[in-house]
């Protein structure tokens, strides 16, 4: 019976390797791999609870992400006009945690650092607060002038606005390494998102700080709003589909504000 979750399965992960990051595409696959032994299947009716014990030990945001993963293969076979019932796939209940941005003298020192690749890959992402797959993904005729496109999530576009100062080191790394297609190449070929992170990581390692892609964006993203852009404007801008998402910035804007205050108010002297 489950030699047909097996058949499905690759058809799944070929459909998620047409639409999602290479990483997504690892942690589906790896899911998959590891529940479909184990999960239970009786007529029809698909029961992962078996599962949900295997997993148990794991922290609740990990058990969240395998579940969710499931459900996303479980979602495609209906579409495949498969039917049947699953048991044991509640929702848990995640702590949302708050981000944590990179300070923007952090910032400055890395870039200070960087070769003309690393400094690219730093401003492209924080600048227009970019996916690390947006910004593997983007192609030289994605650039036009002032703007430049960006196809994120379920192959959503959104046109977003390149500042002067990037702009304008863009044209100068393009004239000094001309490309092919991508933005980011190597040897004509496509960087992967491994390869974009690692020059990240590599540039901030030079100033003794571990920082991360996923970083960089958090970071845009808090200072946007600390400096007064729209909550709406900001949501648009990352591409995030509901502005409840969106919304978490804003609870670590407030919790930034009240360290400061606490900081600086005259009692905390006494």
């Amino acid at each position: 019976m489950k030699n047909f979750l097996e058949v499905e399965a690759k058809k799944f992960l070929n459909f998620v390797k047409q639409t999602n990051s290479p990483q997504t595409l690892r942690t589906y696959e790896s899911v998959i791999k590891e529940a479909i032994p184990i999960i239970e299947i009786e007529d029809n009716i698909i029961d992962i609870t078996p599962y949900r014990l295997h997993i148990a030990n794991l922290s609740k945001k990990t058990i969240a992400k395998k579940v969710s993963a499931l459900r996303s293969f479980f979602d495609f076979l209906k579409q495949e006009g498969y039917k049947f019932k699953i048991v044991g796939d509640e929702h848990i209940k995640v702590p949302k945690t708050l981000p944590k941005p990179i300070s923007i003298e952090h910032i400055k020192e890395a870039l200070k650092q960087a070769n003309m690749d690393e400094y690219l890959a730093i401003m492209i992402i924080f600048s227009l607060g970019l996916r690390i797959s947006e910004a593997t993904n983007i192609k030289l005729t994605d650039i036009k002038g002032d703007w430049i496109e960006i196809k994120g999530k379920g192959n959503k576009t959104r046109i977003l606005p390149i500042h002067p100062k990037l702009k304008e080191f863009i044209k100068k790394y393009l004239e000094l390494n001309p490309k092919k297609e991508f933005l980011f190449e190597k040897e004509g070929k496509q960087l992967t998102t491994d390869q974009l992170r690692y020059l990240i990581q590599k540039a901030f390692k030079k100033i003794g700080i571990h920082a991360t892609p996923h970083q960089l964006r958090h970071s845009f993203a808090t200072y946007m709003l600390d400096k007064g852009a729209r909550i709406n404007d900001v949501s648009e801008l990352l591409g995030h589909e509901f502005i409840s998402t969106t919304q978490i910035y804003t609870k670590l804007n407030n919790s930034l504000k009240l360290k400061n205050y606490l900081k600086a108010h005259p009692l905390c002297g006494l």
